[in-house]
């Protein structure tokens, strides 16, 4: 069984992810814990209720500008750093 990210509150940031799948959790959890359906937010961001049902589960060929404006939208950002550095 696979371990998921501790989302819950502001506390359990910075995150580190690695994989596709885990940015679908942390997407679908920040969603969830501000109120809105997936349907909300394909509205807002200007995209398909598909493509946020593919991201949540952390399709590995979403487009990549269309994720970050998600992102964006649910007040998150991707920080690149390398690996082990803090």
């Amino acid at each position: 069984m696979e371990e998921k990210l501790p989302i819950g509150n502001e506390a359990d940031f910075p995150i580190t992810v690695s994989r596709m799948e885990d940015i679908g959790f942390v997407v679908q959890q920040v969603r969830k814990s501000q109120g809105m359906t997936q349907l909300d937010i394909a509205g807002l961001g200007g995209v398909g209720n598909r493509f946020i049902v593919d991201l949540e589960k952390g399709k590995k060929t979403v487009q990549m500008q269309k994720a970050m404006d998600i992102l964006a939208l649910l007040g998150l950002e991707i920080v690149i750093r390398k690996k082990g550095k803090s």
